[in-house]
């Protein structure tokens, strides 16, 4: 990890000094190593080139700028472009398209400050994706962006490669082996799942310094629309929603590998409620009575190993009622209390709707839980856990985005969805 706190200064300086002549062999020279081995040494701990990631953060700083209402050529010059034609050039061969397309479809955010030793954040360009992709004999397909339809958010760890094909990549070689181990389980039991493609030598992922990759296929349909869940039969597709949780939990229930065991309440009693509560202002006699009831009812509620992230952008629907419909990325996958994952849909439902449909959104979310009742058969203690166990998911993000610059936005959002579901605690609870 020494190398990656040496890397971090290097970042911290780029940050200080975007405006100003920076050049890689000053970098290497503050760092104490050769060019030679600094570039080696800078790529393994960020994914890119060291003068390609200076580039990047001076086009993402110029863009937001632009954004947050800045003539072009004057971001353009402030960065270090002689002309706005230079900025534009440079901006379309490191993005894929034009400034004024990215601004149309992205949400162009203020660029937060990278932490290598509090997160992973690996950057991969489309050109290199292109030369991991010669593991695949696919070198030569069309590479684009992955954006959630809810969010407009880009996906930061995958691609989609021409029409039927995802590459993903990572640092965290735990998280990969997790979502393939499952991911063929799941399709064993039955269901669509995104199983790895063999590179040409046969392995189901490969290596490239400290960055992993794995080929998928991409499975059939779209990300769930929020805005189609709030707009239009909501209620028909929320109770499927809920369905197709159970039927995945139904299909992992006999699904046995080493797996993160996770204590929900013990999570929230010792951190997440004591930093949300402070964060929130939530009333004492609020937590106690929150507190004394969940505790009262973990014990006897059913676990499992479940899903962990079923947000709508994890949730890829079938157009035909009658197939099934998909979940991908089981990175977080654990073993948990088997309720937290239709209470986890229901939450990132109200997360991408709060602003516009919040009063919308309490059928939708009991007709997530009828869904998952008719699938997996809830328990008494269930049905009464439910109101705690999607609060306590809302209390565990609060406290978890708090912790996240680059998050600052999804922070604040929850911050008053949280006080809001804290305000309508009565309106959580299930008709028997």
């Amino acid at each position: 990890m020494e190398y990656k706190r040496i890397i971090q200064q290097s970042l911290d300086y780029i940050e200080d000094n975007l405006r100003a002549e920076i050049t890689a062999a000053e970098l290497a020279e503050k760092a104490g190593f050769s060019l030679y081995h600094y570039y080696r040494m800078f790529q393994s701990a960020t994914g890119m080139p060291v003068m390609q990631y200076v580039l990047r953060r001076r086009l993402l700083h110029a863009i937001y700028g632009i954004h947050c209402g800045s003539k072009g050529i004057d971001a353009a010059l402030t960065y270090g472009f002689d002309t706005y034609a230079g900025f534009y050039k440079a901006f379309r061969r490191e993005f894929g398209c034009t400034p004024s397309a990215f601004l149309r479809s992205c949400q162009a955010k203020k660029p937060y400050r990278i932490e290598l030793t509090k997160e992973e954040h690996i950057m991969i360009t489309h050109k290199k994706a292109a030369e991991i992709l010669k593991h695949w004999n696919l070198e030569k397909i069309v590479i684009s962006d992955i954006y959630y339809e809810g969010t407009g958010n880009k996906n930061d760890n995958a691609y989609y490669v021409g029409e039927d094909y995802v590459l993903k990549f990572t640092a965290n070689l735990g998280k990969l082996k997790n979502n393939i181990t499952l991911s063929k389980e799941i399709e064993k039991a039955g269901l669509c799942a995104a199983v790895p493609i063999a590179t040409n030598n046969g392995k189901e992922y490969m290596q490239e310094g400290e960055v992993y990759f794995c080929l998928t296929r991409r499975l059939p349909g779209k990300q769930l629309s929020t805005a189609a869940l709030y707009e239009s039969n909501s209620l028909e597709c929320a109770r499927l929603i809920g369905e197709k949780i159970g039927k995945l939990h139904t299909a992992l229930r006999g699904v046995d590998v080493p797996i993160r065991d996770t204590n929900i309440y013990k999570n929230v009693k010792e951190w997440a409620l004591p930093k949300a509560k402070e964060i929130l202002n939530l009333k004492d006699v609020f937590c106690q009575e929150y507190i004394k009831n969940l505790e009262r009812l973990h014990d006897k509620l059913p676990r499992q190993l479940i899903h962990r992230d079923p947000n709508p952008g994890n949730i890829i629907c079938s157009e035909d009622k009658e197939k099934e419909w998909s979940f991908i990325d089981f990175e977080l996958s654990e073993r948990n209390v088997r309720i937290y994952d239709p209470c986890y849909a229901a939450t990132a439902i109200l997360l991408e709707g709060f602003e516009k449909y919040r009063e919308k959104w309490f059928e939708i979310y009991r007709y997530i839980m009828k869904g998952y009742d008719s699938a997996a058969g809830m328990t008494e203690e269930e049905r009464k856990a439910v109101p705690y166990i999607l609060f306590a998911n809302q209390l565990i993000c609060v406290a978890y985005f708090a912790e996240q610059e680059k998050l600052a936005a999804v922070f604040e959002i929850n911050k008053r969805m949280t006080c809001w579901l804290a305000e309508h605690f009565n309106l959580l609870y299930l008709e028997k």
